[in-house]
């Protein structure tokens, strides 16, 4: 069969899943499984379903979407499958954006508010960025791929230290700050999922333009260049999508565990494909992927709720530990 064919199949196949789950998630309530079908002439049952679930159940999606594009995007331009979203300090950044911001507010309930609520997202987005922007100034630019790397990991190692005094400091902020850090989409609104629609759209699009020069990298950094691909250029492209990326699905769900690292390997093992399908195809994973962890968290242990976060850390560590287990000759 053609790739190009058989990754369209399973294109066609991850949308479907995606959808049905999004739709799925309209009937997980807090109680369980909630046909609301059923009684749809209720108001109260219309506005739960069209103002809370469904935009937390695209939230999930895109929220996802993003994770797998941005883990794609890293595999492909570090040329390392161990490479997640996180690995340039953003979940640190985040972190330590989510912790200024409540420690100004003292941890005070206006956070709760509509504009506090997009103060904390903000924070968030910007605490990211912030903390790529950091590590590109270490790593003086993006020319040379392992001192980026290393430079990601130490401006991570650090922000996290100083998330963590701050935190012990303020024992208020570790209480407000565990929901970002497990993971939620339990606040997820319409003006989310259009912010996460906008850059999932954009990302795709710039990942999809610049896929030969991952298709290139993968030959190495000496011969993309003889083969005349614009590194320089395109590694600045490619590290502001992946900031992008995760910085919109950080601010707004919190910090979603090993979906970014997850739904690349997953497509690798089903589709051979070039980086123009595998980006595309991580991004849908990744979306499917935590849509059904979300549907999952709410249902599983009704009407307590699991954090989204630590659901897919079970699952996706279990995958990869069992991928290593194969790998390694362990089930011959």
């Amino acid at each position: 069969m053609n790739p190009s064919t058989h990754a369209l199949r399973w294109a066609w196949f991850l949308m479907v899943l995606g959808a049905a789950t999004v739709l799925l998630g309209t009937a997980a309530g807090s109680q369980g499984w909630q046909a609301w079908w059923l009684s749809a002439d209720d108001a109260v049952s219309r506005q739960i379903v069209f103002d809370i679930r469904l935009p937390r159940s695209l939230g999930a999606w895109l929220g996802g979407g993003l994770l797998g594009l941005a883990g794609a995007v890293a595999q492909g331009l570090f040329r390392n499958p161990l490479a997640d979203p996180y690995l340039l300090g953003s979940a640190s950044g985040a972190s330590l954006g989510v912790g200024t911001y409540w420690s100004l507010l003292g941890g005070s309930a206006w956070a709760m508010n509509g504009w506090m609520g997009l103060g904390l997202t903000g924070a968030a987005f910007v605490g990211a960025v912030l903390a790529v922007l950091l590590t590109l100034v270490l790593a003086r630019g993006v020319q040379q791929t392992l001192r980026l790397l290393l430079a990601g990991v130490v401006v991570g190692v650090v922000l996290g230290a100083v998330t963590s005094m701050m935190s012990l400091l303020q024992p208020q902020v570790q209480q407000a700050m565990q929901g970002f850090m497990l993971g939620s989409t339990a606040f997820v609104s319409w003006t989310a999922c259009a912010t996460m629609a906008s850059v999932l759209v954009v990302g795709v699009v710039l990942a999809w333009v610049f896929a030969r020069v991952l298709d290139a990298l993968t030959l190495g950094e000496a011969t993309a260049q003889s083969l005349g691909v614009p590194l320089r250029w395109a590694r600045l492209v490619l590290v502001g999508v992946i900031s992008l990326a995760t910085g919109a699905a950080v601010a707004h769900i919190g910090l979603v565990a090993f979906v970014g690292l997850a739904a690349p390997h997953l497509v690798r093992t089903l589709v051979r494909s070039t980086h123009a399908w595998h980006v595309c195809l991580a991004a849908l994973m990744g979306g499917a992927l935590l849509a059904l962890a979300d549907v999952m968290a709410r249902v599983l242990f009704a009407p307590q709720e699991l954090p989204v976060g630590v659901l897919t850390a079970v699952l996706g560590g279990g995958y990869l530990l069992w991928r290593v287990y194969r790998g390694s000759g362990g089930a011959r």
